[in-house]
């Protein structure tokens, strides 16, 4: 009897250290089956395209990389405005959840992390755009862009010259208030300028992150009274590429390819790839939590790493553009050009032998104000970041 006990007892400690064992990540005492992920969303996890679509695809893509199972192991809480309480209250919803990483994806919501994160120190909060950040659990998170604004503006210019039409509208959340906002008008624009130097770009600004009503009265007041024929935007969801097919001109979304929701309209969109940010993100607070913003930081990547590109050029592009994007993808990847140097690309040629030329130009905002000299460095990260309040040449601002 006393075998038979022995017998049982060791295999229940096998057992045992089995399960423990397959649970254990190797991270600082966690198991990866208790790792849980947090999210605030401004709008629905639903949406099936745009801003939040873009980063709910993002945080689930990045968690299957790291081993997790959305499933079970994403807690959300969507459609919370920037309202600091509000915010704060789902943070709290969150920890009570237990969640060992929350991500929050609006601007608005920076003030609430950098409060919760002295709150819990155990957690690492992790907020997209913005500037605050502290040394142990909190961080901001972006992306180059701009880039990807400069290589639809191309398809922009392009299709201009095709329009006969140098009017191009922007839809915009906010205008010079954010650089995050200006930076995307000012690339977009040169991007456009250099294939169609006479384009220009008439910015209307609807003073929110999102409000599909007023995304859709600024397509249809751009293309009605400013006669634009292509609209751009920097807004949340697909209403003015919906506006542009509905009335015959050409757009470019943002976020997500938007061809489905305007086939007859779409060029291409910047878009981001999230993904390659939260799969960073969520295994090194998986693996080492304490020591997060050592490996992590603040992020910051572009089209090195495919942090940011555009989508699938559409049947609606010119037969030049995709040459002329592909050249000035390549040069930006390899660090031998950026958007707000003082160099300036112009791309020239019929489909099949489309170049780019580089000449030394002044980097001069709309007014006059000469940014960076002609042949100068791109303006610093900071800039583009956080103190970018000017438009460039061809810009204007239409209310």
């Amino acid at each position: 009897m006393r075998k038979l006990i022995s017998m049982l007892v060791a295999a229940v400690l096998t057992v045992t250290s089995v399960f423990a064992l397959a649970g254990c990540s190797g991270a600082e005492g966690g198991k990866a089956s208790d790792f849980k992920v947090g999210a605030i969303y401004i709008n629905s996890q639903n949406d099936t395209s745009g801003y939040t679509y873009a980063h709910h695809k993002g945080i689930t893509e990045g968690m299957k990389k790291a081993g997790l199972d959305p499933e079970k192991d994403l807690f959300i809480v969507d459609n919370v405005p920037e309202d600091k309480e509000k915010v704060k209250q789902a943070i709290d919803q969150l920890a009570g959840n237990g969640c060992n990483i929350i991500f929050g994806i609006s601007f608005g919501y920076i003030d609430a992390f950098e409060e919760k994160a002295s709150e819990y120190p155990d957690i690492i909060f992790s907020h997209a755009t913005g500037y605050k950040s502290n040394d142990t659990n909190f961080n901001n998170y972006f992306g180059r862009i701009y880039q990807a604004r400069y290589l639809a503006g191309i398809a922009a210019g392009y299709k201009s010259i095709e329009l006969g039409n140098n009017n191009i509208g922007y839809v915009s959340a906010w205008g010079t208030e954010y650089a995050e906002t200006c930076s995307g008008i000012n690339a977009f624009a040169m991007g456009a300028m250099a294939v169609n130097p006479e384009a220009t770009v008439s910015v209307y600004e609807i003073s929110t992150w999102g409000d599909q009503e007023k995304e859709r009265q600024a397509a249809e007041l751009l293309i009605d009274t400013y006669g634009c024929g292509v609209i751009a935007q920097h807004c949340d969801s697909a209403q003015p590429q919906i506006v542009a097919n509905e009335k015959g001109v050409f757009g470019c979304g943002y976020n997500s390819d938007m061809t489905a929701e305007a086939p007859n309209a779409h060029l291409t969109a910047p878009i981001w790839n999230w993904d390659v940010y939260y799969a960073t993100a969520i295994k090194a607070a998986m693996t080492s939590p304490s020591t997060f913003m050592k490996d992590v930081g603040n992020y910051y990547e572009g089209l090195n790493v495919d942090m940011v590109d555009v989508s699938a050029l559409s049947a609606n592009c010119t037969p030049e553009t995709a040459e002329a994007i592909n050249l000035a993808k390549d040069l930006m990847k390899s660090g031998d050009w950026d958007v707000f140097s003082g160099v300036k690309l112009t791309f020239s040629g019929a489909a099949g032998s489309v170049a780019v030329d580089k000449a030394d130009a002044a980097l001069v905002t709309n007014d006059g104000t000469e940014i960076v000299a002609a042949g100068g460095a791109s303006v610093d990260d900071g800039v583009i970041q956080g103190s970018m309040n000017y438009y460039v040449e061809g810009v204007t601002q239409v209310n």
